[in-house]
């Protein structure tokens, strides 16, 4: 949650006029204030399927199908209202964002937790492995129904009925980490060393098969033409450095099975080791933001929004655009310059996470204490 917060303040107010993964521009630093973030996405939905696991240890196979339903509900219906408005200030905007496909996914584990474990495994894992093999579908092969492909499984905007919507999360890979962390959600139901190596291994052979993948670019990644940020196949660059960051560019729009090996592997690896350390003060503090993670998202996102806007004010730079659609649905007025460098950025990260560590706490202890409450899905 603290990482992902620092992706959503660049979005905001950093002012460097291309992407992270312009591989033509970019460099070292600016590219890995980006990637690190990479592992956020990867992460909610993995836990979101491990804590169904748990939820489900305690409860009837029931009682877990009904609370997955009326979770991912409850989320779909935030993506289109309280997230979407916190993104541009614009009533009744919103996409097909991580917590809309977050909602669906929850939906479909609901039909699937009267499978065996092993079979929602193996399911995952195949639709992991072979959802590249799609890449080559054109929207125009669909015909009317091209938005299918967006919702399902590539980035852009689908156009359904009169509307259209922005797709950024494509459910179908997306929803397959999240059967992922079900079929593996055994593995912490204790702190067991045994837990931890079989999580280490498994991290490490993400890796490497990653790494493999990635420098012989066999499989794994879209090309350039259907890739929605990174170049495509890895080559060698002009510079040391461009081609160590070319290495890792991989596409997170939809997750290639690349990014996915990359990003899970790691995450494995840190679960692994987090279960292995005591925390201290540091683990507390981070605690107390992972028990109300949708607390946080919401309310980061309004507390990023409007600190651009005082920053703006207060520095004598563009502001309303901000408030009329945001960098989602407007720009900064033309021939005026807007935006900070990266040392801002990474301030207003830090000011941001510190000042709502204290409602999240408050919440936290209200959770707490209401803990059969509406409250839990939040």
């Amino acid at each position: 949650m603290v990482v992902m917060a620092l992706d959503h303040t660049r979005d905001f107010i950093c002012n460097i006029p291309f992407e992270p993964e312009d591989i033509n521009q970019t460099w070292g630093f600016y590219f890995l204030v980006r990637w690190v973030t990479h592992f956020c996405a990867p992460a909610f939905f993995l836990l979101a399927g491990v804590g169904a696991y748990l939820y489900g240890r305690n409860h009837s196979r029931g009682d877990l199908e009904r609370f997955l339903v009326v979770r991912g509900v409850w989320l779909v219906v935030l993506e289109f209202t309280i997230v979407g408005f916190a993104w541009t200030f614009h009533p009744g905007w919103g996409m097909f964002g991580v917590i809309c496909c977050l909602g669906l996914s929850m939906i479909l584990l609901a039909a699937s937790v009267r499978l065996p474990r092993s079979v929602v495994m193996v399911l995952a894992l195949l639709i992991i492995a072979i959802h590249d093999l799609f890449d080559g579908l054109k929207p125009a092969d669909f015909a009317a129904k091209k938005w299918l492909l967006f919702v399902l499984h590539r980035s852009g905007g689908a156009h359904i009925g009169g509307f259209t919507m922005f797709v950024l999360f494509p459910l179908i890979p997306w929803c397959a980490v999240t059967l992922l962390g079900y079929g593996m959600g055994s593995l912490f139901r204790t702190n067991s060393a045994s837990s931890r190596r079989t999580l280490l291994w498994a991290g490490a052979g993400s890796l490497l098969l990653f790494a493999v993948l990635r420098a012989t670019n066999i499989y794994g990644n879209p090309g350039a033409a259907v890739a929605h940020s990174s170049p495509g196949d890895w080559h060698a660059m002009p510079t040391l450095s461009k081609t160590i960051i070319l290495f890792f560019d991989v596409e997170k729009y939809p997750p290639s099975l690349q990014y996915l090996l990359m990003t899970l592997g790691g995450i494995f690896i840190l679960l692994a080791m987090a279960g292995a350390r005591t925390g201290g003060w540091l683990g507390r503090v981070l605690e107390t933001y992972g028990r109300v993670p949708l607390f946080f998202y919401i309310l980061h996102l309004y507390v990023i929004h409007l600190a651009a806007g005082l920053l703006g004010f207060v520095t004598h730079q563009p502001v309303r655009w901000l408030f009329h659609g945001g960098f989602f649905l407007n720009y900064p007025p033309d021939g005026q310059p807007y935006g900070h460098g990266l040392a801002m950025v990474c301030g207003m990260w830090i000011a941001v996470v510190v000042l709502l560590y204290f409602p999240c706490a408050w919440f936290a202890r209200v959770k707490r204490n209401h803990p059969g409450s509406l409250l839990r899905f939040l």
